[in-house]
């Protein structure tokens, strides 16, 4: 039988901490080797337990998740997932934490129908880490840091300039569309891509697995280090060449013809393949307004999301 996954669970909410204790416990293939208050405990607690995996929240006090993340790779490198509150600062927390080398997050519940939802997206992630070469995945995103500080200083006037491009591209180009579905790893790999992408390209449109606040928070920074223009997805945004659209988290995004070109819808409803927003929902939609026209990627994934589309 092989050895259960054992959990460190950091957050100074008893009741999220014990919520995702229960969580844990409930696994046969997981165990919750410790619990902590705080960083500080969390960080005591992770040098003398040695855990398999840690989940850790990103707003508390005495020192910040960010912080207590930073220390502990620094001592033993383990895959850790950040716990966020579904805020404009938790997300800008967690995605600096995405940054410093943590391995996934999940967002805490805004409501009691979300309990289920973070359990499962939980599990699903700490079972995930299981083989994972975490030396492999930091070097990666150390490389790629240390790449864009080197860009950022030698371009420092330039780099982050908004191209034009004639009239002639933007009409052999504004009938085509580029179509994203990425999950799990999907926020510093797609700040990777977009840091060295170059236009001129046609609409791309986004499908990342994020909940709300999230995804504006994290369009804005893709906006910041491109050459493309980048923002969160509104209902009757018209796609524009060397424009990126992200779909708003925990809400759909599909895509209707308008003229030579595309039109965005936002959709309320019910989950599909397990995910609000859905890959599927995006390429099928996609793939109808542009057919051969249209390129589908799927960059990482989690489930079956996005293989029917």
């Amino acid at each position: 039988m092989a050895a259960k996954i054992r959990v460190l669970v950091v957050d100074d909410s008893v009741l999220i901490r014990t919520m995702i204790s229960d969580f844990i416990s409930e696994d046969p293939t997981l165990e919750v080797a410790g619990a902590a208050v705080d960083g500080i405990q969390g960080l005591e607690l992770f040098k003398k337990l040695q855990p398999d995996v840690v989940t850790l929240d990103v707003e508390m006090p005495r020192m910040n998740g960010l912080e207590t993340l930073k220390k502990m790779l620094a001592f033993r490198a383990v895959p850790i997932i950040m716990v966020s509150s579904q805020t404009k600062l938790g997300a800008n927390i967690t995605l600096d934490s995405l940054e410093g080398g943590a391995f996934d997050y999940v967002a805490k519940p805004d409501g009691v129908a979300s309990f289920d939802d973070m359990k499962g997206d939980l599990l699903r992630k700490i079972r995930s880490t299981s083989g994972v070469d975490l030396q492999r995945v930091l070097k990666n995103r150390k490389e790629r840091a240390a790449r864009r500080k080197e860009r950022r200083s030698a371009n420092a006037a330039t780099v982050f300039v908004k191209k034009t491009v004639s009239l002639d591209t933007v009409n052999h180009l504004k009938d085509k569309c580029i179509a994203i579905g990425i999950s799990t790893g999907g926020p510093p790999a797609l700040t990777s891509l977009f840091e060295t992408l170059e236009t001129p390209l046609p609409p791309i449109v986004i499908v990342q697995h994020m909940p709300p606040n999230f995804t504006k928070s994290f369009a804005t920074r893709l906006n910041t280090l491109s050459q493309f223009e980048v923002k969160e997805a509104e209902s009757g945004d018209v796609l524009e060449v060397n424009h990126v659209y992200v779909a708003p988290g925990g809400r759909h995004l599909a895509i209707d013809r308008k003229g030579h070109t595309g039109i965005l819808r936002v959709l309320d409803a019910e989950p599909v393949s397990c995910h609000r927003p859905s890959a599927d929902v995006l390429l099928q939609s996609a793939a109808k307004v542009f057919g051969k026209r249209c390129l589908g990627l799927i960059m990482t994934g989690m489930g079956r999301d996005g293989s029917d589309g």
